[in-house]
């Protein structure tokens, strides 16, 4: 049993998957996507938790937290166009990579990504982000096509749950 079927899964995660049917023909192992965005003040470490006087007092680059936003961005408008939406999504459940150079703002970052397995309703997608002097970010990134209709009622059942 592959490990991101949904049998795998808890019964409580299982409500996320959509029904068994045909993925659309379009979505396929080696379709490749680029993504590119000026990194600006508000995607530095300062910004990332405003709250925390820490990050306050760290440098003025492009945040890793940004960073990780940056390349799940250029993976999912690289499958919007071959999946059902706005009805299926997918969300990320897994990040596997780095964070190798500081970029500040004003400079342009590009994503690259390749989508390199699909397992059922999981994506696997290898990524790397640039910055016009170079490698920045590389590695992997794992994602799910979800129903969003059912994977709201989840979300709501559990945010119920906790706001009494």
């Amino acid at each position: 049993m592959a490990l991101g079927s949904p049998a795998f899964l808890t019964t409580r995660n299982r409500i996320n998957f959509i029904e068994k049917r045909e993925m659309k023909a379009s979505l396929k192992v080696g379709m490749t996507y680029e993504h590119k965005f000026t990194v600006n003040k508000n995607k530095l470490v300062p910004a990332l938790y405003p709250e925390a006087p820490e990050f306050q007092e760290m440098p003025e680059v492009f945040a890793t937290g940004f960073m990780v936003g940056f390349l799940e961005w250029a993976c999912l408008k690289a499958v919007i166009p071959h999946i059902d939406w706005p009805r299926e999504q997918t969300v990320g459940t897994h990040v596997n990579f780095s964070h190798e150079a500081a970029t500040p703002a004003g400079v342009e970052v590009v994503a690259k990504v390749e989508l390199i397995e699909i397992d059922g309703k999981r994506l696997l997608f290898k990524v790397e982000g640039q910055d016009e002097e170079g490698v920045i970010s590389r590695g992997t990134h794992e994602r799910f096509i979800i129903d969003k209709e059912r994977f709201d009622t989840a979300v709501n059942r559990k945010k119920d749950k906790f706001s009494s």
